[in-house]
C-alpha cells in the first residue's frame, strides 16, 4: 500500500524520503516545544506557503495541472508546524463537507481502543472470545481461543481472510451474515494469532464490538466523548451494522481539517492543549513495526509505517500522513487516484527551502488564491426536463428493504418539479437522513458528505449518481409496489416493497 517514499511536504515524495534520513536533522528547525504549539481545537491557523519555504505560484501551477488531467482527488490539505499552508478542494467536493475516510477509520478505531486501555476498560492481551461469552462461535479451536485484542489491532489475528488483495470479498462474506459480528467470529483460523500479518477489515469490526462490550458505548459514542469533543471535532458520521455496532473498519465521515487532528495528536505524542488524551506509550507502540512488510514498509496498531513516517490509508485516496521530522501532516480525500503518480510530479517544483521562510510573494499568494477558487467552482446547472408520471406516483411513498449490502432499511423520495429531489434514507442503526439530489446536473452534498445527482432515464427508471470514495451509478427502478436498486459494478441488487 505504501512505497516508503512518501512526500508529506506538498508532494516531494522521492526527494524528501532521502532528506528525512540524511539531511533533516541538521537542516530543519526542531519540532516546537508543547508550550509553543498552536492547538487547532477551534480551527487551524493559516500561513502562506512562503512562510514554510514553498513557492505559492508553483503550487498554483501544479494544482492547475492536476485539474487538467482530471485526477479524481477531492481535497489536499497540508499542515506544517501546526498551521495550514494549503487547503485545496476540487469540485464537485468542498472541504467544508464531511468525507468518507474509508479505511483511515482503522487508525481512529485503534486509537479508541488505546484510550479504553488507558482508562482500564480492557487490556491488549485480553482474549477476543472472552468478550462474547453469550455467543455460540463456529470453528472454535485453540488458536481462536488464544487470539487477543493485540492480534486484532496489529492485523495479525490468524483468521482465514483474503488479506489486502481480497479484503473486499472478506467484508462481503461477513456482511452476508445478518449478524456481522457473528460472521466475523465464525471464520476458520488460517494461522497462529500473532504469527502473520494479514490485512483484515472484519477483525477491525470485532474491535468495535469489543469496545462496546467494554465501555457500554458504541465506538461513535465513545469517540464523541473521549476524542472528538476534546479535539473540537463537532461534525461526524459513522455508519453501523444492522445490530447498531459502529463499523470498526471504515466509513467514518469527517471533514479533512478534522481528520488532520488525529495526525497532529500523534505528532504531539497523544497530548492536546496541556492534557494527555492518549498515553504517550500507546502512541509510541502504535507506530512500531509490529509487522515488517518489506521495502521499509510496516504496520503498527492501525497505522501504516515507512522510513521516517507513518499514516492512515483508505480506498479511493483517503489518507492522513505524518512526517515527525518535518512536523507535517497531510490529508487527502478522493474518488480514486494515486498520489505518487498523479499528484507528486506536479507539486515537487514548489519546494524551495524547507530550512527557512522565503521572501513574501503577494503576487504568488494571489495567484494561488485564485486557483483555489477556480478548482472549487462547480459546473453550471443544466435545465431540468418535465418529470415522468412515475415520479409523481412514487413521491412520498416509503419502501422497506430487508438487511442488505447497502445497509438501507427504508427509502422515500420526493419530486416536486424543482431542480432537486429529496431522498429520505434510513440506514440500519441510524436515524432517517434527508438528502438533496441535484436534477440539474449539479451534485448536492448529503449529511455524511456523499454528493448526489440524478436523472430519469425512462418513465420507470431513475439513475442516481454518487460521488464519494469512488464514483457510483445506481439504477432505481419502480414497478408497481416494488423498487429495485441495482449497480452491477458494485455488486448491488436490492429489492424493496412499498409500505
Amino acid at each position: 500500500m505504501h512505497t516508503g517514499k512518501i512526500l508529506i511536504a506538498v508532494g516531494v515524495i522521492a526527494i524528501m524520503a532521502v532528506l528525512a534520513v540524511v539531511f533533516v536533522p541538521r537542516l530543519l528547525n526542531p519540532q516546537p516545544e508543547p508550550s509553543q504549539v498552536s492547538w487547532p481545537t477551534q480551527g487551524w491557523p493559516t500561513i502562506t506557503p512562503e512562510e514554510s519555504g514553498l513557492d505559492s505560484a508553483k503550487i498554483a501551477e501544479g494544482l492547475q495541472a492536476i485539474q487538467k488531467q482530471n485526477t479524481k482527488i477531492d481535497s489536499l490539505l497540508v499542515i506544517r508546524n501546526g498551521a495550514v499552508l494549503l487547503d485545496a478542494s476540487f469540485a464537485p467536493y468542498n472541504s467544508a463537507y464531511l468525507h468518507d475516510l474509508a479505511s483511515v477509520t482503522k487508525s481512529f478505531m485503534t486509537t479508541l481502543i488505546g484510550i479504553a486501555i488507558d482508562q482500564g476498560k480492557l487490556k491488549l492481551d485480553d482474549p477476543v472470545l472472552s468478550f462474547f461469552p453469550e455467543r455460540t462461535i463456529a470453528n472454535r479451536d485453540e488458536r481462536k481461543e488464544r487470539m487477543t485484542v493485540r492480534d486484532l489491532v496489529s492485523m495479525r489475528n490468524g483468521f482465514a481472510s483474503g488479506c489486502q488483495a481480497g479484503d473486499g470479498r472478506t467484508i462481503s462474506a461477513m456482511m452476508d451474515n445478518p449478524d456481522w459480528v457473528q460472521g466475523a467470529l465464525d471464520r476458520n483460523m488460517a494461522a497462529e494469532p500473532g504469527s502473520k500479518n494479514c490485512y483484515d477489515s472484519p477483525g477491525m469490526h470485532l474491535l468495535s464490538a469489543i469496545l462496546q462490550k467494554a465501555t457500554g458505548m458504541t465506538a461513535l459514542e465513545f469517540a464523541r466523548q473521549n476524542l472528538f469533543a476534546p479535539l473540537g471535532i463537532q461534525e461526524a458520521f459513522w455508519e453501523s451494522d444492522p445490530q447498531g455496532i459502529t463499523r470498526g473498519w471504515g466509513d467514518l465521515h469527517l471533514k479533512p481539517a478534522d481528520a488532520a487532528k488525529l495526525g497532529y495528536l500523534w505528532l504531539n505524542n497523544g497530548a492536546w492543549d496541556g492534557k494527555q488524551f492518549v498515553s504517550a506509550e500507546w502512541v509510541k507502540d502504535s507506530v512500531k513495526y509490529h509487522s515488517d512488510l518489506g521495502g521499509g514498509d510496516g504496520y503498527g496498531y492501525g497505522w501504516w509505517l515507512w522510513d521516517g513516517g507513518y499514516g492512515a490509508s483508505g480506498r479511493g485516496g483517503q489518507s492522513v500522513k505524518v512526517e515527525p521530522a518535518l512536523n507535517v501532516v497531510v490529508v487527502t480525500t478522493g474518488a480514486g487516484f494515486d498520489y505518487d503518480t498523479e499528484i507528486d510530479r506536479h507539486l515537487i517544483g514548489a519546494v524551495v527551502d524547507l530550512e527557512k521562510p522565503l521572501a513574501a510573494n503577494p503576487a504568488g499568494v494571489a495567484a494561488l488564491a485564485e486557483t483555489l477558487k477556480t478548482l472549487a467552482q462547480p459546473d453550471s446547472p443544466q435545465p431540468v426536463g418535465p418529470l415522468p408520471d412515475t415520479a409523481k406516483a412514487i413521491s412520498g411513498r416509503t419502501y422497506r428493504f430487508e438487511p442488505n449490502v447497502t445497509n438501507i432499511e427504508t427509502m422515500r423520495a420526493e419530486f416536486n418539479d424543482s431542480a432537486e429531489a429529496i431522498l429520505h434514507l434510513k440506514y440500519y442503526g441510524s436515524e432517517v437522513m434527508s438528502t438533496p439530489v441535484g436534477l440539474d446536473g449539479i451534485y448536492r452534498p448529503t449529511a455524511k458528505g456523499e454528493l448526489m445527482r440524478g436523472y430519469w432515464a425512462d418513465p420507470q427508471t431513475f439513475i442516481l449518481e454518487i460521488h464519494d470514495t469512488g464514483e457510483q451509478r445506481i439504477q432505481i427502478q419502480f414497478v408497481d409496489d416494488r423498487v429495485t436498486l441495482e449497480s452491477p459494478g458494485q455488486g448491488i441488487h436490492v429489492e424493496g416493497q412499498a409500505e
